[in-house]
């Protein structure tokens, strides 16, 4: 090879690095994107979640004391 089309090629292979360089990076950037959504539904479902728990928790301590006051009358009673 001559010293004229070393050039050419050198820079021929300096854009098609920077080209396969920049595509690779705009996926790995998509991923992330649909990474981050995808956590973001994770995070409001564990809220839900989290709430739905502390009603049912509300509601387990309620009925508690209402067995306990039909226990309290059972007893009264008997």
């Amino acid at each position: 090879m001559s010293g004229s089309t070393v050039i050419p090629i050198a820079i021929l292979l300096i854009a098609f690095t920077s080209v396969v360089a920049i595509v690779t990076s705009y996926f790995k950037l998509q991923r992330h994107r649909a990474d981050a959504a995808a956590l973001a539904e994770y995070r409001e479902l564990a809220a839900q979640v989290t709430a739905g728990q502390q009603a049912i928790d509300t509601r387990l301590t309620e009925l508690g004391d209402r067995v306990a006051a039909v226990e309290k009358l059972l007893r009264s009673v008997g």
